[in-house]
């Protein structure tokens, strides 16, 4: 259990692109827009919102970064946290939860919730206590915070969070703007089901839209189409290779071409998306 345990760590810690002891991690701030700020640490990118009621957060995380990312958030503002949001079940979204939650309601996808209720009670953190099927607005000051689900995506659970106002979205783990995207095929997420909520994503919003993504840098729409474009003839590329009937050791032996070498990436290197591709379209 204790070896399965710091595998699980050691994975999450290199879905966040950073293989360091979370002692030595720094949490950074950066403006987005209006009162919403990305905070970047180690994990998934956390989303902050200052409204005169008191402070929105989404996603927290690793546990052991827990006062870190409260220090940065009081960095930002001295208010009171009054919402926490989860974009879906994974550990570095999640993992500062039972933290937060002595401070603020947390809220996510109903997926969620029964995703971290099923994990071993030694890695369990705590649970939404306000739940959706479709989506739910929060109204804060002048804000419209627009949070939408879509399914079987990343996961089956995944939220994607729009300040109206302020015209800034956070995807959650939607975007990978580091490069090639994890999809959970164990958790309800699925290859074409993710590239169907990215398109969505890019038609719904304004073409200004400032987007935090789930991991890499601040990014804006061109971002998110250049992604897709990737993700789309990733697709079709693995399409007619399993239609010619090649084999997996094949397919991993043509590759990609040297135009996708620059989206592998310390935790999804083009092995590793291919095999993703390969396992979810031959089930489809």
């Amino acid at each position: 259990m204790r070896r399965l345990l710091l595998i699980t760590f050691v994975s999450l810690l290199a879905i966040s692109g950073l293989a360091a002891p979370l002692d030595k991690v720094k949490i950074t701030s950066i403006k987005a827009g209006n009162n919403v700020y990305m905070l970047q640490g180690a994990g998934g990118n956390i989303g902050v919102f200052v409204s005169s009621k008191g402070l929105v957060l989404i996603d927290d995380q690793f546990a052991p970064l827990a006062e870190k990312i409260e220090v940065a958030m009081k960095n930002i503002s001295s208010k009171p946290l009054v919402y926490i949001i989860n974009t879906h079940f994974h550990g570095d979204h999640t993992g500062s939860n039972s933290h937060f939650s002595e401070h603020a309601p947390i809220i996510a996808h109903k997926n969620v919730r029964e995703r971290l209720s099923q994990k071993p009670k030694q890695k369990r953190v705590e649970l939404p206590v306000m739940t959706y099927q479709n989506g739910l607005t929060i109204y804060l000051d002048d804000e419209e915070i627009q949070l939408t689900h879509y399914a079987k995506a990343h996961t089956d659970g995944d939220t994607v969070v729009y300040f109206k106002k302020a015209n800034v979205l956070h995807t959650g783990d939607l975007f990978f703007e580091i490069g090639f995207p994890y999809i959970d095929l164990k958790h309800g997420g699925s290859v074409n089901g993710y590239l169907g909520a990215v398109k969505k994503l890019i038609a719904k919003y304004p073409d200004d839209v400032v987007i935090i993504s789930g991991h890499g840098k601040m990014s804006d729409k061109k971002g998110m189409q250049d992604f897709a474009k990737m993700i789309e003839s990733s697709i079709a590329k693995v399409k007619l290779w399993l239609a010619a009937g090649k084999t997996t050791d094949e397919i991993l032996k043509i590759g990609l071409g040297k135009d996708f070498k620059k989206y592998s990436w310390a935790f999804i290197n083009e092995e590793k998306w291919l095999k993703t591709l390969i396992q979810d379209l031959n089930q489809n």
